[in-house]
Order: structure tokens, then C-alpha cells, then sequence
């Protein structure tokens, strides 16, 4: 299939921006899921930790950390989509879409340096939304991102920074194929029936089935980084003590969090979705085959 000219694709930094705008909306439902994951014991429910941190915090609580969950958007998913579209553009020819499995491939690509980058602001978010659940003399008290990547780094050093890293891309390259390039094959074969078209409903659909994928085959690695990021110095020797500490739990402490992380991450990739897509429209910049 030829080329049938100009097109309009993302600008490099809407992913980002789209996905800082979905984090605000679902930001306390991300705390929940950390407080869920960070439990030695399954004791509470996510109804019952939410009544439980608004009962001893306020309601703000729910919004502990906003400023690194935003930065974690700008970094992360600027750098996953970024690459994403970049090498989509570069391995397309003319309108005939790449075969999913290339769609996987620069996925695992943009996910693994999308990971990498977003570290840090990961790292202090995963901090700061815990600490509403610690008593208070063991509280960081990080007074936003800045405040905690600086502290961080003169407390415990810049490596800090990428505690947790190898965890935190490998998920990232797990939730890019399973967002990024399974919404846009999703959306592909959608648009290929007669019943969609490019619209609300169509970006709809496809981000829900994205984010059920998504939660299904991140969260074990989720549960691991989230441990990782929130563990005493010395706690864990390795990527596999904590693996083996975990299992001791039974299968099912891999999948600890999982409803409140779908209620969380299918909202969180509709509204990605849904926001990327408008903002493309709106700022996307005119392609061409020539510009390859």
C-alpha cells in the first residue's frame, strides 16, 4: 500500500504530557496499590486502606507524592512514547501498519529506556506515598520530587537513585508492549471493522483492553520494584532474596494489589490514551515518507 501523503503524528513530548494529566486523576488510587504491596501481611483490603489513610492523614494523603508521580509521567512515558513513535516512523513503510511483532519489539526498546530515566522520580514517588503509613518518627517527610531526589542523593548517594532499576525497566518494557503496543494494534484491528472509526469510543475500547492486559502481566514485577524502592538499607541482598522473601507469601503475594492496580491502571490507560489522542490532534506535527 503506497503512501497517501501527509499525516499527522505526535510531537516526541505528548506521551508525557498525556500521562502526567492521567496521573492526576488516578493518583490515589496508585497510593493505595503501594500501601497494598508494601504489607508484610495481607491485613487490609483497599477500600479498608483508603478509609485508613484519609482517617489518620486527611484527604490530601490520597495525594501524597503527586509531584513525583507527575515527574515519574514526564520522565517515564516521555522517553517510552518518544522512542516508540520514532522507531514505528523509521520501520513503517508507506500507510501498511508493522506486524505486531515489531510493534513489541520497540516497545521492549522505548519501555527499557523509558524505565531507565523515570527511575529516580519513581523511586521518590514510591517513597512518598508511604510514608503516610509509616509512624511518624520513621516519616522521610520529602517535601516534593525535588526535595526528595536531593535528599536522596546526599543522604545515600546518587546510585540510590537507580535502586531498584532493573525491576523498574523491566516492567517498563512489560507495560509499554502491553500499553503502547497493544492499544495500537488493538486499535488497528478495531478501525478494521465497520463498527469503529478514529474516535472517542475507539480510543475508548482499545485502552480498555490495553490496561487489563497491562495489570495482568506487570504486577508481579510491580510488586518487586515497589519493595525494592521502599526497603531498609540491607534488607534485601538481591533482586532474588527479594523474589524468594516474597514467594515465601504463596503465589498469590506476586499478584498482591491486583484489583486496586486494574482500578487503577485501566483508568490511568484510558485516560492516557484519551488525552495522547487529543493532544496529538491538537499538536501533532505534519509527517511525510520523505522525512524517514
Amino acid at each position: 500500500m503506497s503512501s497517501q501523503g501527509p499525516k499527522k503524528v505526535a510531537a516526541w513530548y505528548d506521551g508525557g504530557l498525556a500521562g502526567a494529566c492521567a496521573a492526576c486523576f488516578t493518583h490515589p488510587l496508585d497510593l493505595i496499590k503501594v500501601h497494598l504491596q508494601t504489607q508484610e501481611k495481607a491485613s487490609m483490603g483497599a477500600s479498608r486502606m483508603a478509609i485508613n489513610v484519609v482517617k489518620n492523614d486527611g484527604i490530601r494523603a490520597l495525594y501524597t507524592g503527586l509531584s513525583a508521580s507527575i515527574m515519574r509521567q514526564l520522565t517515564y512515558s516521555t522517553v517510552r512514547f518518544a522512542v516508540y513513535d520514532y522507531l514505528k516512523t523509521k520501520f513503517q513503510r508507506g500507510n501498511d501498519p508493522l506486524p505486531f511483532i515489531q510493534k513489541i519489539g520497540i516497545a521492549v526498546v522505548g519501555g527499557a529506556m523509558g524505565g531507565f530515566v523515570g527511575n529516580p522520580a519513581d523511586m521518590v514517588n514510591v517513597r512518598m506515598q508511604n510514608d503516610v503509613k509509616l509512624p511518624m518518627e520513621k516519616r522521610r517527610h520529602y517535601r516534593h520530587v525535588f526535595d526528595g531526589l536531593r535528599r536522596v542523593a546526599v543522604e545515600e548517594g546518587v546510585p540510590k537513585w537507580f535502586t531498584g532499576v532493573t525491576m523498574t525497566s523491566s516492567r517498563a518494557m512489560l507495560m509499554t508492549v502491553a500499553q503502547v503496543a497493544v492499544y495500537d494494534q488493538a486499535k488497528q484491528m478495531l478501525l478494521t471493522t465497520r463498527y469503529f472509526k478514529d474516535n472517542l469510543i475507539t480510543h475508548f475500547t482499545a485502552s480498555f483492553i490495553a490496561g487489563t492486559v497491562a495489570t495482568t502481566i506487570t504486577q508481579p514485577t510491580d510488586v518487586m520494584k515497589t519493595r525494592l524502592m521502599n526497603a531498609k538499607p540491607g534488607e534485601f541482598k538481591s533482586i532474588f532474596h527479594c523474589i524468594l522473601v516474597t514467594a515465601k507469601s504463596g503465589p498469590l503475594a506476586f499478584f498482591k494489589g491486583y484489583i486496586p492496580a486494574w482500578v487503577r491502571l485501566a483508568p490511568h490507560t484510558i485516560l492516557t490514551f484519551i488525552f495522547y489522542e487529543q493532544i496529538r490532534r491538537i499538536n501533532g506535527m505534519i509527517y511525510t515518507d520523505n522525512e524517514k
